[in-house]
């Protein structure tokens, strides 16, 4: 989908996901969006999901945009103009036009002019990006790097976002304003490689402008002054100063056929505590150092810049999301009338007789309305390794819950094992009920806080995140916990 589409995607994703819910956005309004987009196009075996989801968003803003003024006005803002990339240019050329990167006192030192600063940085950019590109070919990486970050920094994405926030705040009152950090947050995430490619883009034409600016700049100045070639070093003789010059120039002079002096004549140009011994005329050198500028900085700045906005083109329409996720997920199964399939493997303790009525409120947030629920058999504690005894999901499960109880100290080598069991079939998720100990610790919160961080333990242990429940409640008062857990399920 494109970068429009996929807004409106995350600015609904957001509302329908945050708790606690908005009142500007309700279940009805959730399924009449749903409703709409299946009825746009009949559901097939070979309809994209992408579009069904994009289809369903651009619905839901009917309503859900006059709601929220301040959300459909960002979601209006142009985040990229094309005339930035040239702006960005202009900008580095005028600097570099400004810069005097010669030298004071109409003479250039050759081993220390301004623009080797110039050369030996962007040298180092080429280094790093060439780093990070067999970086991304050689691993994949889990978490946003460096470059993401100061790329989020840059193009503050999330500064209109701030100001919605805070006039729909002052608006209403009703708690949007969580939303709509959700979505902020969640759209930097989603579009962390569009926004690094543009970026780089306007970085890499800023970069050439400069260094055409710099080129431009030596020119200008030769044209009206008298410059003169010479070169200092403590520690250098002729011979080393010629032969570092001699390497860093040939691409350089092979191009213009320049030669460059031996090493006696390098010899001559040497300057002495500041005064040039027989310096020698700096027209040449200039046509070799503007030569090596453009080789080294406009050049391949150029070429970057150029591939980077046809990525930025290209990525603008090819906005990825992840598809995977529970949100996504229960839309698909909405989009092809498919019915979620949950399995309750309860461990040591049989569960609530009523709690298989109260489950479709705590997972329809995140699996959709239309649940099947089956409960399994009781594994014994102990049994866990024990496959005859053990419950394992039907095949088919779309969501396997290991139901636990917060009165049991938590141990990998039970509970733990059979968490990991029941992930080997299906995507698995620690429900653990407090109900029990909570009625005999109810004067002892500490107690009780204590024992979900011992929980919280093992679930970390295991990749996930466990969700807290009180099955003697007649409502589940986190219906919000299930759709965040779900993104990292248990761990084989």
């Amino acid at each position: 989908m494109n970068e429009l589409e996929a807004r409106e995607v995350v600015l609904v994703l957001a509302f329908e996901t945050v708790q606690p819910a908005p009142k500007s956005w309700s279940d009805a309004d959730r399924a009449w969006a749903t409703r709409l987009a299946l009825e746009d196009a009949a559901p097939t075996a070979n309809a994209r999901a992408d579009a069904f989801i994009a289809r369903r968003a651009h619905h839901a803003m009917q309503r859900l945009a006059p709601r929220e003024p301040a959300a459909a006005a960002w979601l209006q803002r142009r985040l990229w103009r094309w005339r930035w990339i040239a702006w960005a240019a202009l900008v580095g050329i005028v600097v570099g036009l400004l810069a005097d990167s010669i030298g004071s006192g109409q003479r250039i030192n050759l081993l220390a002019p301004p623009l080797w600063g110039v050369v030996l940085w962007n040298l180092l950019v080429y280094v790093v990006l060439l780093s990070h590109l067999l970086a991304r070919v050689l691993m994949q990486p889990t978490r946003p790097g460096f470059i993401v970050k100061l790329t989020h920094r840059l193009l503050r994405l999330g500064r209109g976002m701030r100001l919605a926030t805070s006039s729909s705040t002052a608006a209403n009152g009703n708690g949007n304003a969580r939303a709509l950090h959700v979505f902020a947050s969640q759209w930097l995430r989603f579009s962390a490689p569009l926004a690094a490619a543009r970026a780089a883009t306007v970085l890499h034409a800023a970069a050439a402008g400069l260094a055409l600016g710099l080129i431009g700049g030596m020119y200008a100045r030769g044209l009206v002054l008298d410059y003169r070639a010479a070169w200092e070093s403590t520690f250098l003789d002729a011979s080393s100063a010629h032969a570092l010059l001699t390497f860093v120039l040939a691409p350089a002079a092979a191009l213009s056929q320049i030669a460059v002096p031996d090493v006696a004549g390098f010899e001559a140009m040497r300057g002495v505590q500041g005064a040039v011994q027989g310096g020698a005329p700096a027209a040449a050198w200039i046509h070799l150092l503007a030569l090596t500028l453009a080789l080294v900085v406009v050049l391949p700045r150029s070429v970057l810049a150029v591939f980077g906005a046809l990525r930025a083109r290209w990525l603008a329409g090819h906005v990825a999301l992840p598809l995977q996720d529970a949100y996504f997920q229960r839309l698909t199964r909405a989009q092809h009338a498919e019915t979620a399939s949950v399995f309750v493997a309860p461990y040591a303790n049989p569960p609530d007789p009523q709690l298989a009525q109260r489950l479709p409120a705590l997972l329809a947030p995140a699996l959709g309305d239309v649940l099947h629920i089956e409960v399994g058999p009781v594994t014994a504690f102990g049994a866990e390794d024990d496959v005859a005894s053990t419950a394992a999901p039907p095949t088919g499960t779309t969501l396997a819950l290991a139901l636990f109880d917060l009165a049991a100290t938590p141990e990998a080598e039970n509970q733990g094992r059979f968490a990991q069991h029941l992930a080997a079939h299906a995507p698995t998720l620690m429900l653990v009920d407090e109900a029990a100990f909570a009625q005999r610790f109810k004067a002892e919160p500490a107690r009780i806080a204590q024992r979900r961080d011992a929980w919280r333990v093992l679930a970390l242990a295991l990749g996930t995140t466990p969700v807290f429940i009180n099955s003697a409640a007649k409502t589940f008062a986190d219906a919000g916990a299930v759709a965040p857990a779900l993104r990292s399920p248990v761990q084989r």
